[in-house]
């Protein structure tokens, strides 16, 4: 029965109920003719394109006919408020006018026990409940509201479940690759349903909403619709999963829907969860779809697995052309930069597309307005659209530093130009002239950054990130490293996988933790750690964007793992020209100063961070001062920085500042 049914349905169902109604009405009172409606009846029900929804609850369920005729007297007196009068007489008590298993078992044909008992489908499936009383045959049995409209031609989502499930639309036109995908699935799993065994299939793969299209797509092809129910909304306690279970197996069957499981990002740590994934997957009886990144193990049921992966790079680049339309002719190449950096699944494209067209539209409206250049408009929601999320394994830098702001030797920043370089135009290379084909190793852009602290390795990543137009992400390895044997590869793996669709610049930071030099292994600890290494340089080897490293002991590194590594860059202190230099460009245009003597200032030992440091204080004492920055403030901001340090501030640093 459809959600929507038709009128005539609707009219044709009651006189087909009504009709029903009259010939239980018959029975209880022992007329001689009640069996002789069964014609008209069945005249009725052969009349209907679609059958009655007494007549589908019965073959559904597998109601035997006196179980079916226990649902009907358990919802006659909602149907008919008649029928209250009538079990009281019947049961000759005023009191009672309700029905019960007693009443059913006296005067419905062809009774059997079984139909009271807990696993039969009347209460299995909680068609009919019974409410307290002094006997089990002798307490009221009502209908249950969502079987009782179902009776009636009316449709909805059980009210117990709306807070579980979420319906998913069927999608639009599918992608080619996910297309075949759906159609692949709709067949087997047609083919088990022909053979009577319950549907169960799990889609894997990294593109979330791709799954859900998939599932939606093939559910539409078999005629069902689909809800999604997050993992973590599952019961731990396995008589509540039970009867949710049992709940929306009912569910499935009174609106025609199958389940998908949304495992996510789940931690498979929490190993109560995992039992109540376990339990359920093994356990229900209707068609169900596992779903998440990873593929899950379940021996005792058998199941298709497909793995749903983002669009390909033909595959985005037709979505952006479709959803920019005659605007996409326009970008002169724009829509194959966005392919190159970005890997956008269908929504993702189609929202940053509505973003942009809407600012434009808005921008053209606005008098005097200035819209932004098209293509420039669309990277930037592009990375809106695919910036991650890794909570507390990174935090993001909003990059401020500029080529001019980065003080250091020629041949350090032509090695920074080259990574630019890298990124810019690995599509081109990796893709139109064939490198990608050669060898699928080796393919992503890495580097180290070497150096003593302050001497500008996280300005330089600053640097890549504004001249990339990419987000950066520091990643304190710190926090990623765990003591717990796998953890630290989750962890690894998570930020790269979140990354991945936006090609993010990653800085790891402190480098040291995790990548010194490669250990002997003399026990399990030892082995699981270069296992930690090996993983970290797989993951940056095939990370579709630029990944970082950072040490301050370049020395500590191990060359096997240096030689994996595309980029070294090595950050020398600052010399007394250098420092000049950043002391020069350390303060803002609009920061009033008096009789700075930089080339004083340069003798003092210090690297780039601490001389930034240092002008900050050295601010703020002048504001408090209601005076200009000058010697005497960075004077006491120097004594102050060094202290810090725990480091001597010689009289040949500081001579003759003031």
């Amino acid at each position: 029965m459809s959600a929507a049914a038709p009128a005539p349905w609707h009219d044709a169902n009651q006189r087909y109920t009504c009709a029903a109604l009259a010939r239980l009405r018959a029975r209880l009172v022992s007329e001689p003719q009640a069996e002789g409606r069964d014609r008209e009846i069945q005249d009725l029900a052969r009349s209907m394109e679609v059958p009655p929804a007494l007549d589908i609850l019965t073959r559904a369920f597998r109601l035997s006919p006196f179980e079916r005729e226990v649902l009907l007297l358990a919802a006659a007196p909602e149907l008919d408020s008649s029928f209250a009068k009538l079990f009281a007489e019947v049961q000759g008590d005023p009191l009672k006018t309700y029905p019960t298993f007693s009443l059913a078992l006296a005067t419905l044909p062809d009774p059997h026990w079984s139909a009271i008992s807990p696993a039969s489908p009347l209460r299995r499936f909680r068609l009919v409940e019974i409410a307290a009383g002094s006997a089990l045959t002798l307490s009221p049995v009502r209908v249950d509201e969502r079987v009782l409209h179902y009776l009636a031609g009316v449709q909805y989502l059980d009210e117990r479940l709306a807070g579980l499930v979420t319906p998913v639309p069927a999608p639009g036109e599918l992608i080619p690759s996910h297309q075949a995908l759906m159609e692949q699935l709709a067949a087997v799993m047609e083919n088990v349903a022909g053979a009577g065994a319950f549907r169960v299939a799990q889609l894997a793969g990294e593109d979330g909403a791709g799954r859900r299209a998939v599932a939606a797509a093939a559910c539409a092809r078999l005629g069902l619709r689909l809800h999604v129910m997050p993992a973590l909304t599952i019961p731990l306690d396995p008589r509540e999963q039970d009867a949710l279970m049992r709940l929306w197996e009912r569910e499935a069957v009174l609106s025609g829907s199958a389940l998908a499981l949304d495992c996510g990002e789940l931690d498979t740590s929490d190993a109560a969860r995992e039992a109540a994934i376990a339990r359920l997957v093994e356990g229900i009886g209707s068609t169900l779809f596992l779903m998440g990144r990873d593929r899950r193990s379940h021996p005792h049921r058998l199941m298709i697995t497909l793995e749903v992966g983002r669009p390909t790079p033909e595959e985005q680049h037709s979505l952006w052309t479709r959803s920019l339309g005659s605007v996409a002719a326009n970008l002169d190449g724009g829509v194959e930069a966005l392919v190159s950096q970005f890997s956008l699944n269908g929504a993702a494209i189609q929202a940053a597309c509505a973003r942009v067209m809407g600012q434009e539209a808005t921008a053209e409206r606005r008098v005097g307005g200035d819209a932004a250049p098209l293509g420039a408009a669309l990277w930037e929601a592009c990375r809106v659209e695919a910036r991650p999320r890794l909570d507390n394994l990174a935090h993001r830098i909003e990059p401020v530093a500029a080529w001019d702001d980065l003080v250091l030797p020629e041949a350090q920043k032509q090695i920074l130009r080259e990574i630019a370089i890298h990124v810019r135009h690995r599509h081109r290379v990796y893709q139109a002239w064939g490198f990608a084909g050669k060898s699928t190793r080796g393919l992503g852009i890495s580097a180290v950054f070497a150096g003593a602290s302050g001497t500008g390795k996280t300005m330089a990543a600053e640097v890549l990130a504004n001249e990339l137009r990419l987000d950066l992400y520091r990643i304190d390895l710190s926090q990623v490293v765990s003591k717990y044997i796998g953890e630290t590869e989750k962890n690894l793996r998570r930020v790269f996988d979140t990354a991945e669709e936006g090609g993010a610049i990653l800085l790891f930071d402190e480098a040291d933790a995790l990548f010194g030099k490669r250990s002997e292994v003399k026990d399990s600890h030892d082995r699981y750690a270069n296992i930690e290494v090996s993983y970290l340089l797989q993951r940056m080897e095939s990370y579709r964007g630029l990944a970082i490293l950072t040490t301050n002991m370049k020395q500590a590194l191990d060359p096997a793992f240096l030689r994996r590594i595309r980029f070294v860059v090595q950050f020398p202190f600052p010399d007394a020209a250098q420092r000049a230099e950043i002391w020069r460009r350390v303060f803002p245009a609009a920061t009033p100063t008096h009789g700075l003597l930089v080339d004083r200032l340069a003798r003092l030992n210090a690297a780039g961070g601490n001389i930034r440091n240092i002008a900050l204080n050295a601010a703020f004492l002048a504001a408090d001062a209601r005076e200009p920055v000058g010697m005497s403030h960075l004077l006491r901001a120097a004594r102050s920085e060094y202290a810090k340090l725990e480091k001597p501030l010689t009289e040949a640093e500081i001579g003759g500042w003031i």
